[in-house]
């Protein structure tokens, strides 16, 4: 029997954990009920039109009063199963369950490292209220059961993430480039919001190591803070490159941008997962990541990707490397695409998840 699943997150951002959200749902809704509850104005309920898209206001300090709305709507709509994934609608997701008369299965795919014990009461009733968690590395995995007691700590499933294979945009990348006036520049590119977790500020200290290449960056992403925005316009201008960085702004043509691409960089440094890591794969554009986290169970460094140890130094001479050695360039293109086919297609986890929700 099919069961009824509401997909909640009132995020008001934009980024991989809220794509995954609307992947998750367009996949859902293909193979049952499917629900989907974000934040009035946020940027996920600007991009998504469906009619079983219900706005929930989201009160941080007193999540009793959304929780009631939500129950409500859980009982209306006779939903089985809710799975969340930003960890701040925890409270507002338990206490629907509690408060309904369904009482549904709560699933959470936790998307960030845990870095504390939670054995603390109210943190015992939350876990004790949870069915399942879907960690997205094996990392997180390990940290769930580590910080969470064992008496309270729902099943832990570890499933990565995935994308699918994209077409080939050859007219829309020539109009990229032509956009950005980039002629036959090699183009580092940067995606993710702009914001100083991101590691944006290496990637331009680096180009100016590398000042005397035919090189140009390529920042991609939404701006969370104008001020760092600023800063790094600033840096640039004080380094002599900013003739040779273009700053997109927000896209949601992400794989044209990868194919635009010589290289990518993950500059982040402490990402949990790395969903840029396999979109520039499956891209077959090369990719080098901050050695921590998420990408080091995604990367063999040297084979289908390359690390580098968090200094602006370090990358500039990775980068470099894959400059001059088209060699190296085109093994790590052909070994990431075809690792990210095997290991993380979009389509086989997102089944696997499927059953693990329906087991729950």
């Amino acid at each position: 029997m099919k069961k009824n699943i509401l997909e909640i997150c009132l995020s008001p951002d934009l980024g991989g954990l809220e794509l995954c959200v609307l992947d998750y749902y367009n996949y859902f809704a293909a193979q049952t009920d499917a629900f989907l509850v974000v934040s009035p104005n946020s940027k996920l309920d600007e991009s998504v039109k469906t009619n079983n898209k219900f706005l929930l206001k989201r009160n941080k300090f007193f999540p009793l009063f959304p929780a009631f709305i939500l129950a409500k709507y859980i009982d209306e709509n006779a939903i089985d199963i809710v799975h969340f994934h930003w960890t701040r609608d925890i409270a507002i997701v338990v206490l629907a369950k509690v408060l309904s008369t369904r009482k549904p299965k709560v699933i959470q795919s936790r998307h960030m490292t845990m870095t504390r014990f939670k054995n603390d009461f109210y943190h015992k009733w939350l876990y004790k209220n949870i069915d399942t968690i879907h960690a997205v590395t094996n990392q997180v995995k390990e940290q769930l059961e580590r910080f969470i007691p064992q008496d309270v700590r729902p099943q832990v499933e570890m499933l990565y993430l995935g994308v699918d294979e994209p077409r080939i945009y050859t007219e829309k990348i020539k109009n990229l480039r032509k956009e950005y006036d980039l002629k036959d520049e090699f183009v580092i590119g940067i995606v993710g919001r702009i914001e100083k977790g991101k590691g944006q500020y290496l990637v331009i200290k680096a180009l100016e190591a590398l000042k005397n290449l035919k090189i140009k960056a390529l920042i991609v992403g939404h701006t969370m803070d104008e001020k760092y925005l600023l800063d790094l316009k600033n840096k640039a201008k004080l380094l002599g490159v900013q003739e040779r960085i273009v700053f997109s702004g927000f896209t949601k043509d992400i794989n044209e941008h990868m194919q635009l691409c010589d290289v990518t960089i993950l500059a982040t440094s402490k990402e949990t997962f790395g969903l840029v890591v396999i979109e520039s794969m499956v891209n077959k554009t090369p990719v080098i990541a901050t050695k921590s986290g998420g990408p080091l169970e995604i990367i063999d460094d040297g084979v289908d990707g390359l690390f580098f140890n968090g200094k602006s130094g370090d990358l500039a001479e990775k980068i470099k490397d894959i400059y001059e050695d088209s060699e190296l360039k085109n093994r790590l293109c052909e070994n990431g695409y075809k690792k990210v086919l095997h290991k993380f297609n979009k389509s086989v986890q997102m089944k696997k998840l499927y059953e693990v929700l329906n087991a729950s």
